[in-house]
C-alpha cells in the first residue's frame, strides 16, 4: 500500500513538473535488458552474438584505494595499492567473478601532461579511473565545503561566528556541486547502466546521485554515510538541505552506521520533505513518487585478515616485544586518533590528570601513549587544537612526571600498521574519548590486536582487553562489554580509567571474548556483502515500472508509474458502461468533484444535475464517499434524492436521502472523547495554527471499507456488479483502490467483468487509471450521463443551467 507521504509529494511539485508530468505518453513501451545489449565490436554483423556481461560493482570514493609517489631518479610515478583502504577491503565481500571498477581522486598532484597517460595505467591495471579536479575547484570542494563547512556541522558544529567554524560560502558550494558533477562524468565514461551497480561513499559526494539519476533513470544505485547524519535541528540550519536530502532520495539504498544517524535522516525527510517511512519485513522504505528508496542500517567492520597477516610478521612479534620492555612494570593506556577538533584528546588528556590526581598510588605505574595520525586538512582550528593538547600533556608530565617516566607520550604520526598493531598488542586499555565520530574502528582493531596472530589465538592462555568508549561515536552501541563514558564528564572518563585498570582478570576476559566474537564476525566482508545484496533487493523492480523524470536541476526526481497505469478513455469506459445492468460507481468529493483550492465547497448545479442524472437511472448504485461530516455532505447533496452518501472515511453511510445514517459495526462509545479532548485542548493551545475538527467519529475506519460493504450488499440482493467505477484523488481514496484490488483478485469472489478505478492527477497509485484534474472527472461524468439517453440527459443540463 502506498503510504501517505507518497501521495501527498503531489502538493510539492511545481507548475513546470506538472507540464512535464503532462507530457508522459498514454502508452509507453517498457524496455528490457536484451534492448540495451549492443556488441559494438560486431555491430552489423547478422550471426554475432553477444556475451552475457561480466557483472560489475562501481565504488565511488573521493580517494581511490591507491598510493602514488614518485621514483627519485626516473621521476616516473609509481602506484600500489592501498591495503589499509576500506574501499579495497570491501571488495572481499562481493562475489569472485564480480569484476570491481574504482572512481575517485589521487592522494596526489598529477600534472594535466601526464593525466591522460595516468588515467590509462591505472585502468589497465588497478581498474581505477582518477577524476583529476583543478586545483582551485579541490581546495573549494575539499578544504573549504567538505571539511570546514560539512565535517562540522555534520558533527554538531554550528558556526556561530566567524572564529567559531566556517559559515556557509555560496561559491565552495558551487565547487561542491561541480566537484560531483565531474565525479558523474568520470561514472558515466565507464558505466553499463543496466547491468552495474553502483556504490557511493561519505559525504564528499552526497549530490552525485541526482547526476547519476537524472542521467540513467534506472542505474542501480546505492549510498554509503560514513560520517553521523545530525539531528533535523542541526540539518535545517543548511542552505542547500532540499537539494542534499533529495540527492538521497534518488538512490535505491542508503546505508547508516547506528539507527540514530538513520532515524535522524528519516526526520529530516518527515519535517522538511513531508515524507513518511514505512517498515516492512525488517526493511524501512521510503516512498518517493513512486519508488521505494530502502534505508539500510550497518555498521562498518575491519579487514581481519589484513590484520591477522600484519601480526603474523616478524616485525610486528619484535616491536611488541621492544615495547614491552620499553613500557615494563607499566600500564598502557592507548589512545590513537586524527588531530581533529572532534576527537576529544585534549579531554582525554584531562581526565588522565585528575586520574594521577585522585589516585597517587597510580602515578609512575600508569602511561598513556597518544598515538597521533595527521590532520586530514589544515586550518586555525586543527592549530588550536594541537597546541591545547600539547599544553594540557606538557602541563601534566611537568607536574606528575620524573626521571624515565612520562604520563603522557606522544607518538607523532604518520605511524606504521605494524607499529600500530604493536602498541595496541601491550595496552590493557583503549580509550576512544571523540565528541563525535561517525563510527570509529579503532576499538575494533584494539581488540583482534590483543587477540593476536592467529596461531596464537588458538592458545589456552586467555585474552584481555577493556574498552572505553564515548557514547557519541557509531562503535558504541555495537561494543556492549566497553565502559560508556560522556568524554566531557572529566570525572566519569577519569573514573572509567581507574575502573579499567583495577578490573579483575575473569571480567577483562569475559568483555574482550564478547567484543572478539562479534568483530570477527562482522568484519568489512560481512558489510559489504550485507549491502551488496540489499543493493540487488532494492533494485529488483527498475524494470517492472515506467519512469518519467521531472524537476530541474539539484531539483530532479523519477516519477515511478506501473506500466499498465494510463489515461481512463471515455469511449472505452462508456462502451463497458452500455453493456452491463449492475454498476457501482464511488466517487470521492473534494479534489474529484470539487478543485481541492475552491474556496466555496458548495457543489455546483452541473455536478448535482450530472448526479441526479446518474442516479435516475435504476441499473447505477452512486455513492459520494468523503471525509467530510455527515451534515455537511446531508446539506450539500439534499437535491439529489437517490444519491448515496459515506460519510467521515466510511463511518456513516446512508444509502439515499430518505434513509437513515447507519455506522460502519464499530464501537459507539465515544466517553473516551470526554478524557480526549480536554488533552488535545492543551496541545492546541501550545501549537500554533493548530485547531480540534469535531466528527462523531473517523478513527478506526477507511474508506475501504464501504467499498466492501457496498459490494456485499449487492450481491446478497443477488445484483452483483460487474460495472465498477471508483474515482479519487489522495491518500483515503487509495484504500478505496486496495479494496477493490482485493476484490477483483479474490477467486472466491464473483467476478466484476469491467473495474475502473481511477485517480485526479498522474501521480503513483493503486488506481489503474487516472484523469487529469477534476474538470475531467465531470466530463467522463457527463460521457456516462449521455450513454444511455443523450438527449435527455442535454434537455437536463440546460434545465439546471
Amino acid at each position: 500500500m502506498l503510504s501517505r507521504s507518497c501521495l501527498g509529494l503531489l502538493n510539492l511539485v511545481s507548475v513546470d513538473d506538472y507540464q512535464a508530468l503532462s507530457r508522459i505518453p498514454t502508452l509507453m513501451a517498457l524496455p528490457t535488458r536484451d534492448s540495451y545489449q549492443i556488441n559494438r565490436d560486431t555491430a552489423g554483423s547478422d550471426d554475432a552474438v553477444t556475451p552475457p556481461p561480466q557483472e560489475r560493482r562501481i565504488i565511488v570514493a573521493n580517494q581511490l584505494p591507491i598510493k602514488a609517489t614518485r621514483d627519485s631518479d626516473t621521476k616516473k610515478w609509481i602506484f600500489d595499492y592501498d591495503a589499509d583502504s576500506l574501499y579495497l577491503q570491501l571488495k572481499d565481500g562481493f562475489p569472485s567473478d564480480v569484476e570491481v571498477l574504482y572512481v575517485g581522486s589521487l592522494k596526489a598532484d598529477v600534472d594535466p601532461s601526464e593525466q591522460d597517460e595516468v588515467s590509462q595505467l591505472l585502468l589497465e591495471r588497478f581498474r581505477c579511473v582518477p577524476t583529476f579536479l583543478p586545483s582551485e575547484i579541490q581546495n573549494k570542494f575539499y578544504h573549504g565545503f567538505c571539511k570546514h563547512y560539512l565535517w562540522p556541522l555534520f558533527h554538531y558544529m554550528l558556526p556561530m561566528s566567524p572564529s567559531h567554524g566556517a559559515r556557509f560560502d555560496r561559491a565552495q558550494w558551487q565547487a561542491y556541486v561541480l566537484a560531483n558533477k565531474i565525479f558523474a562524468d568520470k561514472v558515466t565514461e565507464v558505466i553499463n547502466p543496466d547491468e552495474d551497480f553502483v556504490w557511493v561513499h561519505d559525504y564528499h559526494l552526497m549530490i552525485l546521485p541526482t547526476f547519476l539519476r537524472k542521467r540513467f533513470h534506472r542505474v542501480k544505485l546505492g549510498f554509503f554515510l560514513h560520517s553521523p547524519f545530525p539531528s533535523s535541528e542541526i540539518y535545517r540550519t543548511l542552505p542547500v538541505r532540499d537539494d542534499i536530502l533529495r540527492a538521497f532520495l534518488n538512490c535505491d539504498l542508503v546505508g547508516f552506521h547506528t539507527f540514530d544517524y538513520a532515524r535522524h535522516f528519516l526526520s529530516c525527510c518527515s519535517r522538511m520533505l513531508g515524507l513518511d517511512y514505512e517498515s516492512k519485513r525488517g526493511y524501512i522504505g521510503l516512498d518517493y513518487y513512486g519508488r521505494t528508496v530502502t534505508i539500510k542500517i550497518l555498521p562498518v567492520g575491519i579487514h581481519m585478515g589484513q590484520l591477522r597477516s600484519v601480526l603474523s610478521l616478524p616485525r610486528t612479534a619484535k616491536r611488541v616485544e621492544e615495547l614491552r620492555v620499553e613500557y615494563e612494570g607499566k600500564v598502557v593506556i592507548l589512545g590513537v586518533d586524527d588531530m581533529d577538533l572532534f576527537k576529544g584528546i585534549s579531554l582525554k588528556f584531562l581526565a588522565m590528570g585528575q586520574l594521577l590526581e585522585v589516585h597517587e598510588g597510580l602515578r609512575g605505574k600508569v602511561v598513556l601513549v597518544q598515538i597521533l595520525n595527521p590532520a586530514r586538512s589544515s586550518g586555525k582550528d586543527i592549530q588550536d587544537v594541537k597546541s591545547e593538547s600539547e599544553s594540557i600533556a606538557k602541563e601534566i608530565n611537568e607536574k606528575y612526571g620524573r626521571p624515565g617516566y612520562q604520563p603522557i607520550v606522544f607518538v607523532n604520526g604518520p605511524v606504521s600498521t605494524e607499529d600500530k598493531a604493536a602498541y595496541y598488542a601491550i595496552s590493557e586499555c583503549c580509550v576512544v574519548n571523540a565528541v563525535r565520530d561517525g563510527m570509529n574502528l579503532v576499538p575494533y582493531t584494539y581488540t583482534v590486536c590483543r587477540q593476536g596472530p592467529l596461531e596464537d589465538s588458538e592458545s589456552e592462555r586467555p585474552k584481555q582487553s577493556v574498552i572505553i568508549v564515548s557514547e557519541f561515536i557509531g562503535c558504541s552501541p555495537s561494543l556492549s562489554g566497553a565502559i560508556r563514558v560522556n568524554p566531557w564528564n572529566i570525572d566519569d572518563v577519569s573514573e572509567a580509567m581507574n575502573s579499567a585498570i583495577t578490573m579483575p582478570e575473569g571480567e577483562k576476559h569475559l568483555r574482550h571474548e564478547k567484543h572478539y566474537k562479534y568483530i570477527s564476525s562482522h568484519d568489512v566482508a560481512y558489510w559489504a556483502r550485507s549491502f551488496d545484496q540489499d543493493l540487488e533487493r532494492a533494485c529488483r523492480e527498475h524494470y517492472l515500472k515506467r519512469y518519467w523524470g521531472v524537476g530541474f536541476g539539484l531539483g530532479f526526481r523519477i516519477v515511478a508509474l506501473d506500466p499498465t497505469f494510463r489515461k481512463l478513455s471515455v469511449d472505452n469506459i462508456v462502451s463497458a458502461y452500455k453493456d452491463t445492468h449492475n454498476r457501482l460507481i464511488l466517487l470521492d468529493y473534494d479534489g474529484t468533484m470539487l478543485p481541492q483550492a475552491s474556496i466555496n465547497k458548495t457543489p455546483s448545479p452541473e455536478v448535482i444535475s450530472v448526479l441526479n442524472y446518474l442516479c435516475s437511472d435504476p441499473k447505477n448504485m452512486v455513492f459520494i464517499v468523503s471525509g467530510r461530516d455527515k451534515d455537511c455532505l446531508s446539506k450539500w447533496f439534499d437535491p439529489c434524492e437517490k444519491l448515496g452518501l459515506s460519510a467521515e472515511h466510511g463511518y456513516f453511510t446512508r444509502l439515499r436521502r430518505d434513509t437513515r445514517w447507519e455506522t460502519c459495526g464499530l464501537t459507539t462509545d465515544f466517553d473516551w472523547k470526554k478524557m480526549a479532548e480536554p488533552v488535545m485542548a492543551h496541545y492546541t493551545e501550545a501549537t500554533d495554527g493548530s485547531f480540534i475538527e469535531h466528527k462523531e467519529s473517523a478513527m478506526g475506519v477507511s474508506k475501504g471499507i464501504v467499498v466492501e460493504n457496498l459490494i456485499s450488499s449487492m450481491r446478497s440482493e443477488g445484483k452483483s456488479p460487474d460495472f465498477l467505477l471508483c474515482i479519487g484523488d489522495d491518500r483515503s481514496d487509495e484504500d478505496m483502490f486496495e479494496s477493490i484490488a482485493r476484490s477483483v483478485s479474490n477467486p472466491a469472489l464473483p467476478t466484476i467483468s469491467q473495474v475502473f478505478a481511477c485517480t485526479v492527477g498522474q501521480k503513483p497509485s493503486m488506481a489503474k487509471y487516472y484523469l487529469e484534474d477534476t474538470s475531467e472527472v465531470i466530463k467522463l461524468l457527463q460521457g456516462l450521463a449521455t450513454a444511455s439517453e443523450p438527449s435527455a440527459f442535454q434537455e437536463s443540463q440546460q434545465g439546471s443551467l
